[in-house]
């Protein structure tokens, strides 16, 4: 079978894509929700900045040799999606990508807080909100994840 591309993406690329490729690489475990602490030791966790948006970040191969991404594509998801879509049939790689929209997952908490830590910058305020919203969120997450890797067996 040929190696897939699976590209999880949300708004910011900052808390929903980050911990779903953390979750599907095993980096985070599936089976507790993780502590601040360990959502911090993300490297992209609450850091992407806006110059950081519609870059691809490479996390690592899965169990099957799979590549994991995410991205922040802000409202753009589908047109990202598309666009890749088009350009990976152009080089050969037609039905290779997956693309995951993690924005489903998020809660207010992590809106109120991306927001805050992100925009604001005001990182002491908005970084414990995101973490709790995310830490809440992190079941939905698991959900998301394990629906690709059961589709990523088949």
């Amino acid at each position: 079978m040929a190696q897939k591309l699976i590209i999880y993406h949300c708004y910011g690329g900052a808390h929903s894509s980050v911990v779903a490729a953390a979750i599907h690489l095993n980096k985070l475990d599936a089976k507790r929700i993780p502590t601040t602490e360990e959502l911090l030791s993300l490297s992209l966790f609450d850091r992407q900045t806006k110059d950081g948006h519609g870059r691809l970040n490479y996390y690592g191969c899965d169990e099957w040799g799979n590549m994991v991404f995410s991205v922040g594509c802000r409202s753009k998801g589908p047109a990202m999606e598309t666009f890749l879509s088009n350009a990976a049939e152009l080089v050969g790689l037609s039905g290779r990508l997956i693309f995951v929209d993690t924005l489903h997952c998020v809660t207010f908490k992590m809106r109120l807080g991306g927001y805050i830590s992100r925009r604001l910058g005001l990182i002491k305020i908005g970084r414990p909100l995101v973490a709790s919203g995310t830490r809440a969120a992190f079941p939905r997450l698991v959900e998301l994840v394990g629906r690709i890797k059961a589709l990523l067996q088949k």
